[in-house]
């Protein structure tokens, strides 16, 4: 019997490629460890992209930046901050990246997609994601999509940081696929820098990306295996120490995690209170 595809998102794949063991917590294990408090820094951007995506919903004479205080609060994702005061120095700055955001953009122009799911198969994958917006532009040889993802992280990002990311490589594979047009070009836009890190694929550097999210999916399915026969879980999923440990929602239960000190839930975030 051929083998089943191994379903999956770019997150599911990056979450093992990060540390097998917080795959093994977020995907096999059941029930599911428990997790830590929500993240000030997933609300902050769960809101704004919320937000941008509700403003694309709007008839092309409304999408203008007086809308957006509105959509904001409307969507505005309150858990994981210190305080009301921290929460509302976030909602101003992510208020002001929205405005500065949009005032650029063409109120005319209808992407082809807004959070927007994309799949496909591969003799291994059964690949599905969503991303935040796929634009239909003209290029060289004419019609195309390119993918746009939108960062509110306080680091600032360059064409290495577009190049390198599998899950905006994969969004492209799986949306030259639904699309039936090329589309090669990924774009991180960093709102509150204003700044776009792009890069140009080619087919061949698509290629490469695929393989290798099939040769992870392809050690998740023999960890799996590994478990369902006996084997000792944490020898199958190994912990990855590091830097992202402090980040992990499952510190307090990871052996590992749990000697390494943690963050607050809205330390990413505290700057925005400068």
């Amino acid at each position: 019997m051929p083998e089943r595809l191994f379903v999956c998102t770019p997150s599911k794949l990056g979450a093992f490629l990060d540390c097998p063991r917080r795959y093994r917590y977020s995907y096999v294990d059941r029930p599911t460890p428990p997790k830590g408090p929500p993240w000030a820094h997933n609300s902050l951007g769960a809101s704004v992209h919320t937000a941008l995506k509700n403003w694309f919903t709007l008839p092309p004479e409304r999408r203008e930046p007086g809308a957006l205080p509105t959509l904001l609060k409307s969507t505005w994702v309150r858990e994981g901050y210190r305080d009301v005061e921290l929460e509302r120095a976030a909602y101003r700055k992510a208020l002001d990246w929205l405005e500065t955001y949009v005032a650029n953009l063409d109120p005319e122009e209808e992407p082809l997609g807004v959070e927007r799911v994309v799949a496909a198969k591969t003799s291994v994958l059964a690949l599905n994601g969503r991303a935040d917006r796929i634009d239909a532009r003209t290029g060289e040889s004419g019609p195309e999509a390119v993918i746009v993802d939108y960062k509110t992280g306080r680091s600032g990002l360059d064409a290495d940081d577009a190049r390198g990311s599998q899950a905006l490589a994969l969004y492209a594979y799986a949306a030259q696929r639904v699309f039936r047009r090329p589309c090669h070009r990924v774009e991180l836009h960093h709102l509150p820098t204003g700044t776009v890190a792009a890069h140009e694929h080619t087919d061949e550097s698509l290629a490469r990306q695929v393989r290798r999210a099939e040769e992870t999916a392809q050690d998740i399915m023999a960890a799996e295996k590994a478990v369902a026969a006996g084997a000792d879980p944490d020898e199958s999923f190994p912990v990855n120490p590091g830097s992202l440990c402090g980040w992990c929602d499952f510190r307090k239960v990871c052996p590992a995690g749990s000697g390494v000190a943690a963050k607050e839930p809205w330390t990413a975030v505290e700057h925005l209170a400068g």
